[in-house]
Formats: C-alpha cells, sequence, structure tokens
C-alpha cells in the first residue's frame, strides 16, 4: 500500500526538522529515552518520535546537563517484529517523556546520573483531577492511595532534576584508595 506524498511528507520534514536542531547529547538522551520506553513490558508497539520540547542544556565544571520532554506516537508496528517503514497511527497513543541527564566532560561523555518519567502519571497529568480519599472512620485503616496530582508530579519531577543536575559535583565524590599519591624521596 503507497500512501500518497501529502500524507509522509510532513511528517518526515517535522522529524528533520527537529532532528537537525538537537545537540549529539540531545540525539543521545533521546535515543537512550525511546531504548528505556521500548524496553518496558507494557509497551507492545514500536513509538517514534513525534516532538521534542523544553530543551534546557547547561555545562558547568562538572558536566553537561540535559533535560527535555519528548513526545512520542504508537506505531502499527510490533516491539517484537520491527520494520523498516512503520506508520505512525493518529489515533493512538502519545505519551510525553521527561528525562534529565547529566554527563561528564570527557571526550566521549559518560552518563553520571539521569531520570526519566514516562509514567501514565505523567501523561494525564493534565487531565487528572486531585479526588480525595471517600472518608472513613478513623479506626478503620484505608486502601485508598489518591493519584498524585498536577503540581504533585510536576514537584517530583523538579526535584528528581535537580539531583541529577548535581550529580558529580565535588561534594559528592567519593575518596577511593590511589585517587592521590604521596611521595617522598629517600634522604641521601
Amino acid at each position: 500500500m503507497r500512501l500518497p506524498v501529502a500524507l509522509w511528507l510532513p511528517l518526515a520534514l517535522a522529524v528533520a526538522a527537529v532532528a537537525a536542531g538537537q545537540s549529539p547529547l540531545q540525539r543521545r538522551v533521546v535515543r537512550d529515552v525511546l531504548e528505556y520506553f521500548h524496553g518496558r513490558s507494557n509497551v507492545h508497539f514500536l513509538f517514534k518520535e513525534r516532538e521534542v520540547d523544553g530543551v534546557i542544556e547547561r555545562v558547568n565544571p562538572s558536566g553537561t546537563f540535559v533535560q527535555l520532554r519528548l513526545g512520542l506516537a504508537q506505531t502499527a508496528c510490533r516491539k517484537r517484529a520491527p520494520q523498516r517503514h512503520c506508520r505512525v497511527l493518529e489515533s493512538r497513543r502519545k505519551p510525553i517523556c521527561l528525562a534529565c541527564y547529566k554527563f561528564d566532560s570527557s571526550d566521549v561523555p559518560k552518563v553520571l546520573d539521569k531520570y526519566h518519567n514516562c509514567g501514565p502519571s505523567h501523561h494525564l497529568a493534565a487531565k487528572v483531577r486531585c479526588p480525595q480519599c471517600p472518608p472513613v472512620l478513623p479506626s478503620v485503616p484505608t486502601r485508598c492511595q489518591p493519584p498524585l496530582c498536577p503540581q504533585e508530579i510536576r514537584q517530583r519531577d523538579e526535584a528528581e532534576c535537580r539531583a541529577v543536575e548535581e550529580a558529580g559535583k565535588g561534594g559528592d565524590t567519593l575518596y577511593l584508595p590511589g585517587m592521590f599519591a604521596f611521595s617522598r624521596g629517600l634522604p641521601a
């Protein structure tokens, strides 16, 4: 089945435009988030990058911090049997992932710390109201756990990303044997 150019050309141009404006570290984060998302047991279809928003890239002496929101779109291909060309299903799931990564300052950057949030609570945060548990007698324990509210999700994400950004700074490095060696020559 051949799709008309009017259908696939805008999507291809959008993906190319998104990829063209990203740094190598941002592309690495996008690849890593896609790999993480497809590695989850509840994901049965392949997802493609739809959009990248809210990109923050800060360089400091302890390394480079990258934060971004990645919009995904479900395709018609199954995860177990990937194909070369998978069409995006417009009316299916479009999760949004938040990713925060801290890379060291070496020539081939290594990941010092990372945080992903692709969960349904993050995706539905804008749609969820903050319900309260039904009133119960004080002596009877309740099993009701209200879902996280959008502001709680946002606060947790911000706290996790701050912790990732702080990774690799001087205060949290451990002393390992052999890191410092002092020698003194013998008297002649």
